[in-house]
């Protein structure tokens, strides 16, 4: 191989791996006990109305999330429950008004990813079964 072409490849596989470097680089941010406010503000007033409330635990795990409608008032409401595996176990939706509607149930695959999701209705009835497949794809 030419002096040349070791050079190309050489710049070649350096901008490739910038990308990865620049990556190390970036901050992550800390959720122990946060609290993130989503807001929308109308244009025309100025009026900023709360749309969307994330809070973690002090392990920084998300525990809780509400979303409100542009009067004010929260839509739904879910909440998040642990295994002893440390992933989520156990979802639980709630309406406008905190009735329980949903709880979703998980299993996990050996590799720590969702393998089945149970949804039971508020009086603990099965509604619904989902499967989560995972395919790789060789390039």
């Amino acid at each position: 191989m030419n002096a040349m072409k070791k050079i190309l490849l050489t710049a070649a596989l350096l901008l490739a791996a910038l990308p990865l470097l620049r990556g190390q680089d970036t901050p992550t941010l800390n959720k122990k006990n946060l609290v993130i406010k989503e807001w929308n503000t109308d244009a025309k007033s100025n009026q900023r109305v709360l749309d969307h409330l994330t809070t973690y635990s002090p392990e920084g795990k998300k525990i809780e999330e509400k979303e409100y409608g542009s009067d004010g008032r929260q839509k739904w409401r879910e909440r998040y429950e642990y295994g002893t595996d440390g992933k989520v176990s156990r979802e639980l939706l709630y309406d406008e008004r905190n009735r329980l509607v949903a709880v979703k149930k998980f299993q996990y695959n050996e590799f720590g990813r969702k393998k089945t999701q149970y949804t039971y209705d508020a009086k603990g009835k099965l509604q619904t079964i989902k499967v989560y497949e995972y395919i790789t794809q060789d390039a």
